[in-house]
């Protein structure tokens, strides 16, 4: 299939012009909205382009293959993410998406780590210049639509550890810390005692710098520990960002897992990026940023949950959410861009850029979301409203209310 078709195929909306090697232009969409001018430069690219485009045209921009010469590259990926939504669904057999799943998507011990090393273990200097203070690296919390991104973070671990019902003394482990602002703030507001594990060595030394800093190195402890090795028991369990990183077929032994760590009266949240039907990854989010990463569909989540014990207490869709974080992530990145060529380089900005934003636009367009979902091994354990989150959210925003 040429260029042209496959680009008339994907382009239905808006108004791109595509110039070629040689001199011809593609005009697509149907001339609505802002006009964008994009340039291919060489004969190669347009191959590449057509044969495998969810792969090439980010590779494209990354390697100066594709030039925005009128228009930004967000645009570009709204223009590309708002025609896609009203693309057919192709709709995979099950021999084929299991095979996709043993080839593609297991991620065992002897890649776990090394797929977490290629994007987490990126210097933290770059994650600074574009995430909040606490350095929080995943969906915030919109309460309100004018909150800054700082205090939609701090929301975000609010009404988390509003729905885990924490009390004082409680055993705490967050798997997948990050840089370890999840685990401490649990500390300092709750009274819990908190051990973080990650894969990351990064994130590691920079969530020991900083409970050390705060106060906190003997209620709030990390550690580089995948979380199959850890043995303790716990009252409550949290992950953030961490399950689109398990892999399809190992959804049974996570479950299975938090079951075995989880006290008989203990409660989990899972906090992941999820969407409404079982999928694929995408070729180039897969290839340069997430390898072995994966977003799953509730129906993939329930039955692995219920074989391994679990109770689903409470379920909660946050919709449009991570869109709202990812651009002000994409701003703040973009207003840092000189500092962050210094620290890596051109291709390297190119490929942050394109990540970035086809990441927001997945959440605006292509119907993806964050799911939470709380289990338990009781029905009792929790209180038997939703009104108890609200009030404990409440609480935590009273300094004088928290827990010293």
């Amino acid at each position: 299939m040429g260029l042209k078709q496959v680009l008339e195929e994907i382009v239905s909306m808006g108004d791109l012009t595509l110039r070629l090697p040689g001199g011809g232009e593609l005009v697509l969409g149907d001339g609505t909205g802002s006009k964008l001018v994009a340039r291919i430069t060489s004969p190669l690219w347009v191959a590449r382009i057509a044969a495998k485009p969810g792969l090439a045209v980010g590779e494209a921009y990354m390697d100066g293959g594709l030039v925005l010469e009128q228009g930004e590259i967000g645009e570009f990926l709204d223009l590309v993410g708002s025609n896609a939504k009203n693309q057919p669904r192709t709709r995979r057999g099950p021999i084929r998406r299991w095979i996709r799943q043993q080839l593609k998507e297991t991620n065992a011990r002897l890649t776990a780590r090394s797929n977490v090393a290629h994007h987490y273990d990126l210097s933290d200097e770059l994650y600074r210049r574009f995430l909040d203070a606490d350095m929080q690296y995943s969906c915030a919390y919109f309460a309100r639509p004018d909150m800054t991104l700082e205090e939609a973070q701090l929301a975000k671990k609010r009404h988390i550890a509003a729905k885990l019902a924490i009390e004082p003394g409680m055993k705490v482990l967050d798997i997948g810390c990050g840089w370890g602002g999840m685990a401490m703030t649990l500390a300092e507001e709750t009274g819990a005692e908190v051990h973080g594990v990650t894969l990351s060595k990064e994130q590691l030394a920079v969530a020991k710098e900083r409970a050390e800093a705060r106060g906190l190195a003997g209620r709030a402890v990390f550690s580089l520990t995948d979380y199959r090795d850890v043995t303790e028991r716990y009252d409550r369990i949290v992950s953030v960002g961490m399950f689109e990183h398990v892999g399809r077929p190992n959804y049974q032994e996570y479950f299975d897992g938090v079951a075995c760590l989880l006290k008989d009266d203990g409660v989990a949240l899972i906090h992941a990026i999820g969407r409404p039907e079982p999928g694929v990854t995408n070729a180039w989010m897969a290839k340069y940023i997430f390898p072995g990463g994966y977003s799953p569909a509730l129906s993939e989540l329930m039955p692995p949950i219920e074989r391994a014990g679990l109770m689903v207490t409470d379920l909660e869709i946050l919709r449009l959410h991570y869109a709202e974080t990812i651009k002000h992530w994409r701003q703040r990145f973009a207003a840092a861009r000189h500092e962050i060529v210094e620290l890596y380089d051109e291709r390297f900005c190119r490929m942050w850029e394109f990540y970035l934003g086809i990441a927001e636009q997945s959440f605006v367009h292509r119907r993806q979301y964050i799911w939470q979902v709380q289990v338990s091994k009781q029905v009792d354990t929790l209180p038997i409203t939703r009104d108890y989150i609200a009030e404990t959210e409440a609480r935590l925003a009273r300094p004088e209310q928290r827990v010293a």
